[in-house]
């Protein structure tokens, strides 16, 4: 998990959008990326979905729910991921019926 992304990926690049969590999850869980926010700022789905993994306790995995308005998520997250972390896998999971999809993250 790293720590000093943290405090960078607090601060939503869309000020009208919630964080996606408050605390550190110590166990695995879901991020909605899928918002109407989310669908008109894909920096925030970045930002967003690096906070989560942020908030992600080691040992643990977050399933980054992403809003199918971007596309499949190796086009723009894949990237990000690697760029920020060197000690978290990821999968690509599916995607939803909804047109989203679905990246788990583990920490």
């Amino acid at each position: 998990m790293a720590t000093d992304t943290a405090d960078a990926h607090d601060d939503a690049h869309d000020l009208d959008a919630d964080p996606v969590t408050d605390r550190v999850h110590d166990n695995s869980w879901s991020a909605n990326l899928e918002g109407p926010e989310h669908a008109a700022d894909r920096t925030l789905v970045v930002e967003q979905a690096l906070s989560a993994v942020d908030h992600t306790a080691p040992g643990n995995h977050v399933n980054l729910v992403t809003h199918g308005a971007h596309g499949h998520p190796e086009t723009y997250l894949y990237d990000a991921l690697d760029e920020a972390y060197d000690d978290v896998e990821y999968e690509y999971v599916d995607q939803c019926g909804c047109g989203g999809h679905v990246v788990r993250v583990y920490t």
